[in-house]
C-alpha cells in the first residue's frame, strides 16, 4: 500500500522540498515547527530514546506520557502513530540499516494496535540538514522508499527534514532542530531539549558508538555537549572493555522502573 498525504499518494523519488511543494500542507506544518522555541523536558513520565534505540508505548502506560530523542544531525527521528488507540513508537535513525529499522517500527506499533477497531498510521519525519556528503538527503529518500513498500497505508504528516530544516551560517549549514518530543496522550510533537537521557545513558551510548564507522558524520554541526558525551563514552568503553561480562553476568538484563519523583530506578539487578 502506498504513503499518503492528504489523501493522495506520494510520487517517489522526490526530494523533500519536492514533496511539501506539491503537498502544501506538509510545508505549513514544516514552518510551525521550526518557529517553535525549544521546550526543556524534564525526568518526570519520560522516556529518552537515543541513536539505533526504539520505544513504543500508548496512552495507557502509567508511567510513560512522553517519548522524545536529540542531538540528531544528519540523523532523523521517525514518529509513528496509531490514531485509533493512540500507540506511538519513536525511533532516532541513522542510515545504518534503514531497510531493516522501518519493518521494526511497524511491528512495534501493530504490536500495541492489534485491536484498534479504527483510525489510521500516521508518520512525522524529523531531522538532518544540507550537509557535505548528503548523508541527510539520502537517508529521507531511504526513509520514504521504505515506508512506501509497506502493507499498510501510511499517511505522512510531518516531514522536517534535510533542505527543510537547514540553516546556514558563516557559509555552513546545520540544522534547525536537533531534537523533538511527543506527548502519547494528546500526540502533540514538539522542539524539545533533554538533561535527563537515562536509564544506563553511558552504556546505550557506548553501544551506538561502536556499531558505528564514524565518532560523528557532521562535526561542525554537533550541538556543544557532543564533544563531553563522546569522551564520557569512551572513558566508559575503558573501563568495561566487555561490558557483557561485567554488567550482564549471567546475560541477565538490567530492568528500571521509574520512581515518584519520575527518575529511573533499577528494580533487578543481574545476579540477584
Amino acid at each position: 500500500m502506498p504513503l499518503l498525504v492528504d489523501g493522495r499518494r506520494v510520487r517517489l523519488p522526490r526530494s523533500a522540498a519536492e514533496l511539501v511543494r506539491e503537498h502544501p500542507p506538509l510545508e505549513e506544518r514544516a514552518r510551525l515547527l521550526r518557529g517553535q522555541s525549544v521546550q526543556q523536558v524534564g525526568p518526570q513520565g519520560l522516556l529518552y530514546v537515543q541513536q539505533r534505540e526504539l520505544a513504543v508505548t500508548s496512552p495507557k502506560d502509567g508511567s510513560i506520557s512522553i517519548l522524545g530523542s536529540d542531538d540528531a544531525t544528519t540523523c532523523h527521528i521517525v514518529v509513528l502513530r496509531h490514531t485509533g488507540n493512540g500507540a506511538t513508537c519513536l525511533t532516532h535513525c541513522d542510515g545504518s540499516d534503514t531497510k531493516a529499522e522501518v519493518p521494526l517500527i511497524m511491528s512495534a506499533i501493530k504490536s500495541f494496535s492489534e485491536h484498534a477497531e479504527c483510525g489510521r498510521l500516521e508518520v512525522h519525519l524529523v531531522g538532518g540538514f544540507s550537509d557535505d556528503r548528503q548523508l541527510s538527503q539520502k537517508l529521507t529518500h531511504q526513509l520514504l522508499s521504505e515506508f512506501d513498500k509497506q502493507d499498510d497505508d501510511i499517511h505522512l504528516v510531518t516531514l522536517c527534514v534535510t533542505e527543510l530544516n537547514d540553516r546556514e551560517e558563516n557559509e555552513n549549514h546545520f540544522p534547525i532542530i536537533y531534537g523533538i518530543a511527543v506527548n502519547i496522550k494528546t500526540a502533540e510533537i514538539y522542539r524539545a531539549s533533554f538533561q535527563d537521557r537515562g536509564p544506563e545513558e553511558q552504556l546505550r551510548a557506548a553501544r551506538a558508538l561502536a556499531g558505528g564507522p564514524n565518532l560523528s558524520t557532521s562535526p561542525l554541526a554537533e550541538p556543544p555537549h557532543f564533544v563531553e558525551h563522546i569522551r564520557s563514552t569512551l572513558m566508559f568503553l575503558k573501563k568495561f572493555p566487555s561490558p557483557e561480562n561485567i554488567l550482564f553476568p549471567g546475560n541477565k538484563a538490567l530492568l528500571y522502573k521509574k520512581n515518584k519523583d519520575g527518575l529511573w530506578e533499577r528494580v533487578s539487578c543481574p545476579g540477584s
